[in-house]
């Protein structure tokens, strides 16, 4: 097998897990890891584009394994091969029979490459089969649950939990949630998109008191250094990057209030209404990130309609940004005009808000994202609650221009938001500090390089 480690990695088919597989693979490559990325055609194109926009030499150690996607099958359309594209509840079950029946391909393809380990999403629970079968150890990445004997007062209320959680529904959903969660508590253990000095009371916590192996090698944005390279991350920007950040040149720094809420929310346009009111009333720049619209839900929102998003950005020209589709997040938080990221709580965006030292304004819609919300907005407290008080997968829990406005200015005006800017810029520092040479994450991700190696030869 040589002396050079490999590894397979499996991500979930959603932008929001691909995107950090790629930069881990990147971080990992660097450190002369032979990387396999294993995805579906449709899946490629994104991975292929961001490591192409890299300028490393390191990238050539990393290779694509590309995987049919049995969509139709299931029963789902041809090409829905991502889960931002499962937009019904109905859709859910078929995309996870899809993700079970990759099993059989991606074993042939363990055997046939015999990589030293397997770094596969929690979403792939049949992947310690794979492992086992093979001998090899099984990584999971990023596990998304809720850790039990969690330190501090961490308090939800029931509205905040998935309605599954709730109302303790029995189905095929939630009995493939059961085994994700047990197949992560199985493996080998967790890679952590995140760093030690960040939340080190819950790293303590889940190595000592749960006694679970995790290594903490983020934040993984931090890992792209060019332009180029942060402006591809996920998908091609929607806006030419050049353009964008000209646009932020000319505004002062800690002027901006940055809005997105991620790829899978799906906001009406009543919300979207005062979204744009609350913005309008700040009195703020901004640049507002919109999901864009396929064709058909776009005559749905038409009818009997009042107000229009064109409308709003023709008014707000000079004052407001508007970007339908995929933003250049990473590049717009690091610029120092911006001085506030409105978001969804979604990990990515939570740490790239983190690493950029930008307070925060916590919108939560589903997921994990009102755990998110806590460690941001009372653990860290570098950010503002919005007031989502219900849990609604991709629709969100309406929200008024008023309480939009209310939270814009506590984390643009004032002491409060002083403070919690200076938070935020300390947290910021340490994060580059982690994933310096010698820093936290470096000296992680060695010790797992370390640790994988020693099992391999």
């Amino acid at each position: 097998m040589g002396s050079q480690l490999h590894m397979f990695m499996f991500p979930f088919m959603a932008r929001g897990h691909m995107i950090p597989v790629v930069d881990m693979a990147k971080f990992l490559s660097s450190r002369g890891i032979k990387i396999t990325i294993v995805t579906t055609p449709l899946n490629s194109i994104s991975i292929s584009n961001s490591l192409h926009a890299s300028k490393s030499l390191s990238v050539s150690q990393i290779h694509l394994l590309i995987l049919e996607f049995p969509s139709v099958r299931v029963g789902l359309p041809d090409g829905c091969e991502n889960f931002d594209s499962v937009l019904s509840p109905a859709m859910f079950p078929k995309f996870i029979s899809a993700l079970n029946l990759l099993q059989t391909p991606f074993e042939e393809a363990v055997m046939e490459h015999r990589p030293h380990c397997i770094l596969a999403d929690a979403f792939f629970p049949w992947a310690n089969d794979v492992a086992a079968k093979f001998g090899i150890p099984r990584l999971n990445f990023n596990e998304p649950f809720l850790i039990p004997y969690l330190p501090g007062e961490i308090a939800f209320t029931k509205m905040k939990l998935s309605q599954l959680v709730r109302e303790n529904v029995k189905n095929d959903v939630t009995d493939f949630l059961k085994r994700a969660q047990e197949s992560g508590s199985a493996s080998y253990g967790v890679v952590m998109n995140s760093f030690y000095e960040l939340e080190s009371e819950y790293v303590d916590c889940f190595r000592n008191v749960l006694g679970r192996k995790a290594w903490h090698i983020g934040p993984l944005s931090l890992c792209n250094k060019v332009t180029e390279e942060k402006a591809q991350r996920g998908n091609g920007s929607t806006i030419d990057e050049h353009e964008c950040l000209k646009w932020l040149d000319a505004k002062k720094p800690n002027s901006v209030v940055y809005v997105c809420f991620g790829s899978m929310t799906k906001f009406n346009s009543d919300q979207l209404k005062e979204i744009a009111s609350g913005l309008e009333a700040s009195e703020k720049n901004f640049i507002w990130v919109v999901r864009k619209v396929k064709r058909e839900e776009e005559e749905e929102e038409e009818e009997d309609q009042d107000w229009s998003l064109e409308e709003f950005e023709q008014r707000m020209e000079g004052k407001g940004m508007i970007i339908r589709g995929w933003a250049p997040q990473v590049l717009i938080l690091d610029h120092p005009a911006v001085g506030g990221f409105i978001t969804h709580c979604g990990w990515n965006s939570t740490l790239e808000g983190v690493a950029a030292g930008v307070p925060m304004v916590t919108w939560p819609v589903s997921a994990e994202q009102f755990y998110n919300e806590k460690l941001v907005t009372e653990v860290l407290k570098v950010g503002v609650a919005v007031g989502v008080e219900k849990w609604v997968r991709i629709v969100g829990d309406f929200i008024g221009k008023g309480a939009v406005e209310k939270a814009i200015r506590r984390v643009m005006e004032g002491e409060e938001a002083e403070e919690m800017r200076n938070r935020a810029k300390e947290l910021g520092e340490m994060a580059r500090k982690a994933v310096a040479e010698n820093g936290s994450s470096c000296s992680d991700l060695d010790a797992l390089i370390k640790e994988l190696k020693s099992l391999a030869f």
